[in-house]
């Protein structure tokens, strides 16, 4: 009995109990991220595959949708205006990747370290970025206004009245007065991300740079710039996709005008859902905006990273 009992008994946990264990530590993931991919897919996925079929017709909203293929897709790259709606948000976007992060890297580097100072400094540069842009716009409408606006008020009571012009009506002054107002906002998030990445700078290294006899200048240009190569990774590939997909500011201050002169992609997208009824040509363009975001962001952070991997 003993003998036999010896050999039958199994070895550790039943097999049974081994199948199920393994297949519970696959399964069971899954479950907690049941619910999530549910959503995820209702109204993410589902509306994201719903405009792909949208943008393949010359629906109009409602009634019939016919199917056109390609067509729209070859309309936007032939439309003047969605051609001038792309390249003002190239423009836009090369000004908002640049000019917002080196402002914010420059003020992080002299607001870095401590004094009394420096914290209600660093929440007063930071404040725009957590206003909402309807708000913004409202202040920044408020000062472009050629009536009583605060910037040609200013610019009277300094003799300068001569300058006084309609800044968001003008073709020539409509973009760089829109960029401005932005960069206003855009200067707090970048200025957050690298104080963040300068307080992981080992502090022995800037004393190391003191000791060599390093000015201000050389400390940043040699030991904080380069330290913050993961940073800047991150705060260009955010501000590459944000600058793509600006809407709000645009739309809030001049809905494209005048002329269509600051009209981007995120407007004219939406006018044409919305306001002229090309479901399907609005839906190409949000499409061709989502390649670009990934055609320029996608290789630029696979290069920037493949040195730290």
């Amino acid at each position: 009995m003993a003998a036999f009992t010896s050999t039958v008994a199994p070895q550790g946990k039943p097999r049974l109990d081994r199948v199920w264990e393994r297949l519970n530590r696959r399964t069971l993931p899954w479950l907690f991220l049941f619910p999530a991919l549910i959503i995820y897919g209702v109204f993410l996925v589902g509306p994201m595959m719903t405009s792909l079929w949208y943008s393949l017709t010359n629906w109009s909203g409602s009634g019939a949708q016919h199917f056109i293929g390609l067509r729209n897709y070859e309309s936007v790259f032939t439309n003047s205006t969605t051609l001038l709606a792309l390249r003002n948000t190239g423009l836009w976007t090369g000004v908002m990747v640049v000019v917002p992060a080196a402002i914010g890297l420059v003020v992080a580097n002299l607001l870095r370290g401590k004094g009394w100072w420096k914290g209600p400094a660093q929440a007063l540069v930071y404040l725009p970025a957590v206003l909402p842009t309807i708000g913004v716009a409202l202040i920044w409408g408020w000062i472009y206004n050629p009536d009583f606006g605060f910037l040609n008020s200013l610019l009277a009571k300094i003799g300068l009245g001569s300058l006084n012009i309609d800044w968001l009506g003008g073709t020539s002054t409509a973009m760089p007065a829109l960029l401005v107002a932005a960069i206003w906002v855009g200067i707090g998030f970048p200025m957050v991300l690298y104080l963040a990445g300068i307080q992981g700078i080992s502090p022995e290294l800037y004393e190391a740079a003191r000791v060599d006899g390093g000015s201000r200048w050389n400390v940043f240009r040699n030991v904080t710039f380069p330290s913050l190569r993961q940073t800047h990774v991150i705060v260009v590939a955010l501000e590459i996709i944000g600058s793509l997909q600006v809407f709000a500011m645009v739309y809030a201050l001049t809905a494209g005008g005048p002329g269509n002169n600051t009209q981007v992609l995120g407007t004219w997208m939406y006018l044409n859902i919305f306001s002229f009824r090309r479901v399907g040509y609005g839906s190409a363009i949000g499409w061709v905006l989502a390649a670009l975001g990934l055609l320029v962001t996608v290789p630029y952070v696979l290069w920037m990273t493949r040195n730290d991997r």
